[in-house]
């Protein structure tokens, strides 16, 4: 396994920094490189950085095929209202896809993809399993949760076309520091929203536990999906109470007016979100040491408690200007 060359796409994102930054420390890994729209805002050690746009098909193709990696990880997944909104997320997602991992195929090198994929995936229809395990049919019922199902479906086509493994690293809702979640800045409101009376219960994934995750996906050739998922749940009025804010309850007609309400805050409210809220999102994450070895260093209590400790932005007056 040693010196196997890795390409991270996504690696200008706060997850894909982390991932890198893993993976640079990985005895088995010798080469690294990676692209995204914007680049890294931290140093990474030995990771070759090339800043290209989703849309520059044959730059991400040529860059991709050049470095001919054995492993290729694909974070390159825009989360709608995190770094871009919906409709931009769903193509700039799209692209990536599409161009990453179909020059992949194109590499003679190439041994195993891994892709960030993410729970929403089961979807929350009426009569779905509340905490689905990875043998759950797919039957995503947010944008998001389709753009997701397109991605697994597009490396899973590559794969078998090539003939290499194909992981999927199934993440709850990531939040952590610096980390542009729209459920975290919800959840930071002083009025937070549940649904009344159901308010259901849901679960996230600190930022270093999913790269944690998707490093061990990359070092263990992950050939199947695996939920990677915080053990404990919480509720919207739980998480409200520990961050000393209001409770708003909202019923379903409702929800339209809370989003753009929401939005008005600087806090646009997805419908992934809103399914959360509404529906709660959670995922039986059993399989995570049978697969990955990895147990999740923080609860989604623990998560939360430290996305409520982080410092609000504090507003300066300018200083006076001395002639």
């Amino acid at each position: 396994m040693a010196g196997r060359r890795v390409f991270v796409s996504g690696v200008g994102g706060e997850l894909g920094i982390q991932v890198a930054s893993m993976l640079e420390e990985e005895p088995w890994v010798g080469a690294i490189a990676g692209t995204d729209a914007d680049p890294p805002r931290r140093r990474l050690k030995r990771t070759a950085y090339h800043r290209i746009h989703p849309d520059e098909h044959d730059r991400i193709v040529s860059t991709v095929i050049d470095f001919n990696p054995h492993v290729l990880v694909h974070v390159g997944v825009w989360e709608p209202d995190a770094r871009a909104a919906p409709q931009a997320a769903a193509s700039l997602t799209d692209q990536a896809a599409t161009s990453i991992v179909g020059a992949a195929a194109e590499c003679s090198a190439l041994e195993s993809v891994i892709v960030r994929s993410g729970i929403q995936i089961y979807g929350r229809a009426r009569g779905a399993l509340t905490r689905p395990d990875e043998f759950a049919p797919i039957r995503p019922t947010s944008e998001y949760g389709r753009t997701l199902a397109d991605i697994e479906r597009t490396a899973a086509s590559v794969g078998r076309r090539v003939g290499v493994t194909v992981g999927a690293v199934r993440l709850a809702s990531v939040i952590g520091p610096h980390v542009p979640s729209p459920l975290g800045r919800i959840l930071r409101l002083p009025a937070v929203p549940f649904a009344a009376p159901a308010n259901p219960a849901f679960a996230v994934i600190r930022q270093t536990d999913a790269a944690r995750a998707i490093v061990a996906a990359a070092r263990e050739h992950l050939a199947e999906p695996v939920n990677v998922v915080a053990n404990g749940a919480i509720t919207a009025t739980q998480a409200a109470r520990r961050g000393r804010r209001l409770s708003i309850p909202v019923v379903g007609p409702q929800w339209p007016v809370a989003g753009r309400l929401s939005h008005l805050t600087g806090a646009p409210m997805p419908d992934h979100v809103v399914e959360t809220f509404r529906r709660g999102h959670l995922a039986d994450n059993g399989r995570m040491l049978e697969l990955l070895g990895l147990v999740p260093e923080q609860t989604t209590p623990d998560v939360i408690d430290d996305l409520y400790g982080w410092p609000s932005i504090v507003r300066r007056p300018a200083r006076k200007q001395i002639a």
